[in-house]
């Protein structure tokens, strides 16, 4: 992670230090994080123009944007049309990526444990307690599972990776569903919250016998043990770029008001079970239009050169089409 902190610091001192840098300012998902640091350096070194992001979490975020605080929000749970419409917001999707569990279990290795969506909703409801119980070993024979209690890790703060881990949930387990829900922020029924994907991956990274679930670039880039899962189709499957795309080639973006769509438990025998994409918030009628119309020439350096840079870090970048229908609806809504 520091080389991302690094990325950001630097984007922030440019802000500062130049008396022509035009200063968007942008706030929420802690899940675009990665890859908005990343085009953020880039945009930085060939426009001048920095980009001051606060990674605080999508409900946080939204809040901010609401506020008219920051240029742009940014959410993995996306707002329906009636919301935007009440708060006078543009909505569309920047990046799509993949949330994975992830453990810290000795003699445990990337790849080496499968679970399945009602097992590891049960973890989460707390009645599966140890990495031993007879459902984990069921799908996982060859493992030599510890008979430790399960400490369990979840996000502290409104989340959409929180959103879109627990839509995933909801829709494999009818438990779930009826105990627990779907939300930004839930009544978890066990374990001990962590601010941010950063937060998570700290705790799991630092504490045996855990599991949490965080954004893929996290997970691999914190070196942290993400498991395999049996998807809709009934395969397991890692996380991997093509599993992503698979997941990803099923969303009708063109029919979906707002762009409000959600890519949990996607059809496919490839696809990976929980993607998720960040939306980014902009007010069509903004009070600084020259911050707003800058903030779109940024988004708009991130479609057309930050693909590469998104796959790096294993996101998966928008398809032309969508980019060519997002831009339509920057002309149509946004007065900049």
């Amino acid at each position: 992670m520091n080389f991302v902190k690094a990325i950001v610091a630097a984007g922030l001192v440019a802000v500062s230090t130049s008396a022509f840098a035009a200063d968007i300012t942008g706030a929420g998902s802690t899940f675009i994080f990665p890859v908005l640091s990343k085009w953020a350096d880039a945009y930085k070194k060939e426009s001048g123009s920095g980009v001051n992001y606060q990674s605080i979490g999508s409900g946080a975020g939204i809040k901010q944007i609401q506020a008219k605080t920051v240029t742009f929000g940014a959410t993995d749970a996306p707002l329906k049309a009636d919301q935007l419409e009440k708060d006078g917001l543009a909505q569309w999707p920047m990046i799509m990526g993949a949330i994975v569990p992830v453990v810290n279990i000795d003699g445990v290795k990337a790849g080496d444990m499968a679970l399945d969506g009602d097992t590891l909703a049960k973890i989460y409801l707390g009645t599966i307690t140890k990495w031993d119980d007879p459902a984990i070993k069921k799908l996982n024979p060859k493992l030599n599972l510890p008979s430790a209690a399960i400490s369990v890790v979840h996000r502290a703060d409104g989340s959409g990776t929180t959103f879109n881990f627990t839509d995933y949930l909801s829709k494999v387990s009818a438990d779930w569903k009826s105990k627990v829900g779907s939300g930004t922020a839930v009544e978890w029924p066990v374990g001990v919250g962590a601010k941010g994907n950063e937060g998570v991956s700290g705790n799991i990274g630092q504490a045996k016998n855990t599991i949490g679930y965080v954004e893929y670039a996290y997970a691999k880039q914190n070196k942290l043990t993400y498991t395999a899962l049996v998807n809709k189709a009934g395969k397991t499957i890692e996380p991997t770029n093509e599993a992503f795309q698979a997941a990803a080639s099923n969303a009708d973006w063109a029919n979906a008001p707002g762009y409000y769509l959600i890519l949990t438990d996607q059809p496919g025998d490839k696809s990976w079970p929980i993607v998720a994409s960040t939306f980014i918030l902009m007010h069509k009628d903004a009070t600084d239009k020259v911050a707003s119309q800058e903030a779109l020439k940024f988004f708009k350096f991130a479609f057309e050169k930050g693909g590469k840079m998104a796959e790096e870090l294993d996101y998966i970048p928008m398809p032309e089409s969508v980019v060519k229908q997002i831009e339509k609806t920057w002309s149509a809504e946004i007065k900049s």
